[in-house]
């Protein structure tokens, strides 16, 4: 998966893993904004940045985990280009693949189903 498979739809993204207490407190934040955008111009993609690939399979199956969901791997050369340092992260990208907030606020904050809110709209 790249950004170019969901080009024309702005991109949520969601940098986690598993052991980290505060993405864990955002899943079902996370979950509602997935259901309440649902069908409309935003894709959704969680990004792994956990060593042990099985961990992260289970959780992602047993909590249920809606969007794209992708394993990091140990390179995890996205969170190195993006140069993110610590999570939970949350960067938004326009439908032109370049990025509008690099530090876009958590799925918990009212200000981000405002801000998803202000570019939604229905795919066709």
């Amino acid at each position: 998966v790249s950004l170019s498979d969901i080009r024309g739809k702005y991109v949520y993204i969601d940098c986690w893993a598993t052991w980290c207490v505060p993405c864990k407190g955002e899943i079902p934040h996370l979950k509602k904004l997935e259901e309440t955008f649902r069908g409309m111009n935003i894709a959704f993609v969680s990004i792994s940045c956990d060593r042990d690939k099985a961990k992260w399979e289970a959780m992602v199956k047993e909590m249920e985990l809606t969007g794209i969901q992708l394993w990091g791997d140990e390179d995890n050369e996205f969170l190195r280009k993006y140069r993110v340092q610590g999570i939970p992260r949350f960067i938004f990208i326009g439908p032109d693949g370049r990025i509008v907030n690099p530090d876009m606020t958590r799925p918990s904050d009212p200000k981000t189903i405002e801000a998803l809110g202000m570019v939604a709209m229905p795919m066709e």
